[in-house]
């Protein structure tokens, strides 16, 4: 597996790194057990100022570490600095939040004596990550890990080497222990042999629920305790009584930012049929207004997807999408041809149940159009889908949208604004979405042994 950053949208090579050795891999879970067995012995106080300098890191020098994001995997450069300052989001709320959350939990309602929970770290934990935010991705298992106690190894994209590199290289820069993170060039072989090594406690995987199920199947077979999150369908619901003006602006910030290549991006947009028409009208033109271009271009307004191969594989998915009976209803359906990633926009309406592609996660500038009667067919829409990573509702009445969103099979739903993810919120989704959640108390809590005390 070559380990090459290519810019999408010139096809250029920039640079390729050298596959991990089998040594090279050994020395890491060698360092991250080292890592393990001294940081037991560490206050929690000290990992925290440590995180902190990481995160003034990424602070002090956005353009360094949002350039590769760009360069590697197409990423406008505004939403790139962004990311730069949401990476360092993530670090500060384990810094000013970790201690605490790790505090013993006490549980007094016991037959005899008392009792609390205390939590250690376990091991050292394989992240396999994927391209599309290649800082924060890291960072969100990085962080409350690193708080722990637990070391982190990682397996990143082929395509995004040199985020990968640079992550690391900022550890080594604001002196984290020997260890403590690692980066591997490895192959997927290597990979399964690292999550068998009994040094390996636990797995985080984000990616295809393809890759996902081979991944929980090793981690499973090595009794390895593994969080999966596993990519949406995600909804994008507005009911009849919505600001029209407020859901066509997230709506399409939903779609299109980052390309469309967000896993909790508004995938499948279910509109009141009452405003149908101007809901489609609106997105419309706001689609017209994007421009397709160079990333580092201030005036590009729509970046090119991450790679030629994601860009054959949208275009074949649309064309198995209107054959099976779909329609295109805005934009140019053409393959934009040269050696880059560039993908027109384009919004399709009537894909069905009994459709081939109706369940098929879009990872790209493509909208997904229904209509809608009323809140019961939202309800049945949302949920005739396998996956469950998160959605969106638009409505007046904030109780009827509660009321929707609690019935929503999803990990989180957005009432009135566009989907995110904040350090303070879990993170995460249920049916072929995943399992396990990342970010705030439950993020921290997931790779730790809760050991209970009986008093």
């Amino acid at each position: 597996m070559p380990y090459q950053a290519i810019n999408p949208y010139s096809g250029e090579l920039i640079r390729e790194f050298p596959d991990a050795t089998t040594e090279q891999v050994e020395q890491a879970l060698v360092n991250a057990q080292q890592f393990y067995q001294s940081a037991k012995k560490q206050p929690i106080a000290e990992r925290a100022h440590l995180l902190q300098q990481l995160a003034t890191e990424f602070r002090q020098q956005v353009a360094q570490y949002a350039r590769p994001m760009t360069t590697n995997m197409g990423k406008l450069w505004a939403e790139a600095q962004a990311e730069v300052g949401k990476t360092a989001d993530f670090a500060e709320y384990y810094v000013k939040n970790g201690e605490r959350l790790l505090q013993d939990t006490a549980y007094p309602d016991v037959p005899k004596g008392k009792a609390h929970v205390e939590y250690h770290s376990i091991g050292a934990i394989m992240t396999i990550e994927p391209w599309n935010f290649p800082f924060t991705q890291i960072m969100r298992v990085f962080a409350p890990n690193f708080i722990v106690g637990n070391p982190v190894l990682l397996k990143d994209p082929s395509i995004i080497p040199e985020c990968a590199q640079a992550f690391e290289d900022a550890t080594r820069k604001v002196g984290l222990p020997v260890g403590a993170f690692k980066n591997l060039f490895a192959s997927y072989d290597q990979v399964n042999q690292i999550i068998a090594d009994d040094r390996v406690q636990g797995v985080a995987f984000t990616g295809s629920d393809g890759a996902g199920k081979k991944i929980a199947a090793t981690a499973g077979e090595n009794l390895c305790k593994s969080t999966m999150e596993l990519g949406g369908t995600d909804v994008f619901i507005v009911l009849d009584d919505a600001d029209l003006a407020s859901a066509i602006a997230a709506g399409v910030a939903g779609r299109l930012n980052n390309a469309g290549q967000v896993c909790t991006a508004a995938k499948r947009f279910m509109i009141h049929e009452s405003v149908y028409a101007d809901f489609v009208a609106g997105m419309s033109a706001a689609f017209a207004q994007r421009k397709l271009g160079d990333p580092l271009d201030s005036a590009t307004t729509l970046a090119p997807l991450s790679s030629k191969a994601a860009q054959e594989q949208l275009q074949k998915q649309v064309a198995a999408i209107i054959k099976g009976g779909a329609k295109l209803i805005w934009g140019k359906n053409e393959p934009i041809a040269g050696p880059g990633a560039l993908f027109n926009p384009l919004i399709l309406e009537g894909m069905d149940f009994d459709h081939p592609m109706y369940d098929t996660e879009l990872f790209g500038p493509v909208a997904q159009i229904y209509k809608i009667k009323n809140d019961a067919e939202a309800l049945e829409l949302a949920n005739q889908s396998r996956r469950g990573l998160g959605g969106s509702i638009f409505s007046g009445n904030l109780a009827r949208a509660r009321k929707l969103a609690s019935q929503i099979e999803t990990g989180q739903v957005a009432i009135n604004q566009m989907l995110t993810s904040y350090p303070e919120l879990p993170f995460g989704g249920v049916k072929h979405s995943g399992y396990g959640r990342e970010l705030s108390d439950l993020g921290l809590r997931e790779f730790v042994n809760a050991k209970t005390i009986i008093e």
